[in-house]
């Protein structure tokens, strides 16, 4: 039957597909917006013992036609697909030869005008039901507050779906906001404080991320910067140095992160305001995912308020300007907060 699932970052959430896919007759396909991911995502489920593959826009004519000819075959457990390609002519047509075990839409907060990242190559997705009645659909997300989740459920047009929403509390992350004074200080000081260990330091735009991480080196602090501007193969260097711990620090805009299984960070910094209490949840959620104490903090200063709201008011679409704003207030809100931050990441929740 269908399912929607809220399980925070690090929850399991891969498994309650993967683990299905391996034992059901015929593939599931993994719609998901992570492109820069996929090949990741792919290696890990080989290396535990599934079958799968990808195809997106940076799918090699090779991989491509391996992947269609394991289809055929039906060979495959798992297919990671991304919309845009889940949204081409004659690809659904194309699926419904090979033997589709169910669907699984991760990220599923991404078909909502509500949520904090809304896609909308994704509204295509509501047409899996229509073109395939019998098959099952799982929604994940990590994100949703409960009018994103009826948000989501209604444009997937989930049928009847089996609920799981699990805790939001993450107890061994250690929440805080600081004021912003001189932030390069700040961060420099807490940094070596936490020498040799692992973290992610966030920062709101491109410059920002090259500054900040020049910064440090400068400052004796081995970080490396990841942003959307960089080439692919220099990103991918700094995501598999991160990830083999061969580089402690780095320095990244809200692209970096997302679907990394690295169990050690130990902390998340936030040297910006986040645009949304979502992606500030979704961010810090890539700390202590072995379980072990790690530290969040956010520096806060007002001067965030003013250009996100810049931001905010070039945007083009007045229903989506509005979302975002309610969303930048909510925020504000957070990080104005004078009680327990755990309490209201839970409370909004």
């Amino acid at each position: 039957r269908d399912v929607f699932a809220v399980m925070p970052t690090g929850g399991g959430k891969s498994l309650c597909y993967q683990l299905p896919a391996h034992l059901m007759d015929g593939v599931c396909v993994v719609v998901s917006p992570l492109i820069s991911l996929m090949k990741d995502q792919v290696d890990a489920a080989n290396a535990n013992g599934l079958s799968a593959a990808t195809l997106n826009s940076t799918t090699s004519d090779a991989e491509r036609a391996a992947a269609y000819r394991a289809l055929s075959r039906r060979e495959l457990d798992l297919l990671y697909v991304s919309p845009e390609r889940f949204n081409t002519d004659g690809f659904i047509a194309w699926l419904a030869d090979v033997g589709v075990a169910f669907f699984a839409v991760d990220e599923a907060h991404c078909i909502s005008e509500w949520g904090h990242d809304f896609r909308p190559d994704y509204l295509a997705l509501s047409r899996i039901v229509e073109e395939f009645p019998a098959v099952p659909v799982a929604a994940f997300t990590a994100t949703a507050t409960p009018q994103v989740a009826s948000d989501i459920v209604e444009r997937l047009r989930l049928r009847d779906p089996h609920r799981v929403r699990a805790s939001f509390n993450r107890p061994n992350l250690h929440y805080q906001v600081m004021m912003k004074d001189n932030l390069d200080e700040q961060l420099v000081t807490f940094l070596r404080e936490h020498a040799d260990e692992s973290g992610i330091v966030y920062r709101t735009t491109r410059k920002n991320v090259e500054a900040t991480a020049g910064m440090l080196k400068a400052n004796g602090i081995p970080a490396r910067a990841y942003h959307a501007g960089l080439p692919d193969h220099l990103r991918a260097g700094v995501q598999d140095a991160f990830r083999r711990d061969e580089c402690p620090v780095i320095v990244a805009t809200i692209a970096f992160g997302m679907g990394i299984d690295k169990s050690n960070v130990r902390f998340v910094v936030h040297g910006d305001l986040p645009k949304n209490v979502e992606g500030y949840y979704q961010e810090t959620g890539r700390a202590g995912r072995d379980g072990e104490p790690a530290r969040c903090i956010l520096f806060f200063g007002r001067q965030d308020v003013a250009q996100l709201s810049r931001f905010v008011a070039a945007v083009e679409d007045p229903g989506v300007r509005e979302v975002a704003r309610a969303q930048l207030r909510q925020m504000i809100r957070f990080a104005e907060h004078d009680g327990c931050r755990r309490k209201a990441l839970l409370a909004y929740f």
